[in-house]
């Protein structure tokens, strides 16, 4: 591996050590948070209203950490800025992570977590459908990355779900995939915090108001919320949201599409090493094998995506050493 990573166009150059310090956060941390949210929904808080509070909380806590740090004037952004946070927001959080959220009330979480791994996949077609040609090797390893998530997910037998959360789940990943397409071209604000507070902000405001369309308040019965629901909804406050959503928005501006979208396929072995240390749970052959096979596709991702040789790049980057375009 070379000492960058080819980056979004305009992105700064990042060092591989940041980029693969992120990608492990996003890698582990979001591997346990489909447990985190089937675990908040079964405490009966209504999954929009659980999730609104999820970042909006977040969103406050980062605001605060900024100011206090740097003054107020690192919030600044222009509005241009602002429509691309809240158009990020919109189709990641509000749309995306809501539709998870929602479709979990019925959704398995192996098969949520297969569904999930099909982003690699709207990514490529993305892709294709701008017109660009992504390797041969980047096909092979996000086709063979799903396959083996796919065996990670019947793992774990139980599949029974209401076909309308399905369908949920499945726009949900679309809407996600199509924010992580093009985030990096709609002018959002240079610094990731900033621009992570913004997106987690207006998100969160729209998840009200879809829970509210829903008629959720009317369910929501705060006596109700057991002490595991409030450790759940706190731990994705404080690891789903603020740490690895932030480590997402910096890969957004600093990575390769194809590598970030890796994660769809580390998630589901995240959940099953998880659940094998913590909880006991059964590790089968079906699980091994899975897990061995996700690695594999990841592997080739990684390979398929790697920075062109020296003498290309030195060809290729403007004269602000500014980065070579992206290797997608």
């Amino acid at each position: 591996m070379t000492a960058t990573v080819t980056a979004p166009a305009g992105a700064r150059t990042a060092s591989t050590a940041m980029i693969w310090s992120a990608l492990a956060v996003v890698y582990v941390v979001w591997g346990s948070t489909y447990l985190a949210i089937r675990i908040v929904v079964e405490a009966e808080i209504p999954p929009m209203l659980g999730m609104a509070s999820r970042f909006l909380a977040a969103a406050l806590l980062l605001a605060t950490f900024l100011t206090l740090r740097s003054g107020a004037r690192r919030l600044k952004v222009t509005g241009r800025e602002l429509l691309g946070s809240g158009v990020v927001g919109l189709l990641l959080l509000a749309f995306g992570n809501g539709a998870v959220a929602v479709a979990e009330q019925t959704v398995p979480s192996g098969l949520a977590a297969l569904l999930v791994a099909a982003v690699p996949l709207w990514l490529m077609l993305l892709r294709v459908g701008g017109g660009e040609r992504p390797r041969l090797l980047t096909w092979i390893g996000v086709l063979i990355g799903f396959g083996g998530a796919a065996l990670l997910s019947v793992s774990g037998g139980d599949t029974s779900a209401k076909p309308l959360s399905v369908a949920i789940l499945v726009l949900g990943t679309i809407s996600w995939a199509v924010g992580s397409r093009f985030s990096p071209r709609l002018g959002l604000p240079r610094d990731p915090l900033v621009a992570t507070t913004y997106e987690m902000a207006i998100g969160g405001t729209a998840m009200i108001l879809i829970g509210i369309l829903r008629g959720e308040p009317g369910r929501l019965h705060l006596g109700a919320v057991d002490t595991e629901g409030w450790l759940a909804l706190a731990y994705l406050v404080v690891f789903g949201s603020l740490l690895a959503y932030t480590a997402y928005s910096y890969l957004l501006a600093n990575a390769p599409i194809s590598l970030i979208g890796t994660y769809a396929y580390v998630n589901p072995a995240v959940a099953v090493f998880l659940g094998w240390l913590i909880l006991s749970e059964h590790v089968t052959t079906t699980i091994l094998i899975g897990g061995a096979v996700v690695v594999l596709g990841v592997a080739l991702v990684v390979t398929a995506e790697r920075r062109p040789a020296t003498a290309s790049v030195a060809a290729k980057a403007p004269a602000s050493g500014a980065g070579a375009p992206p290797a997608e």
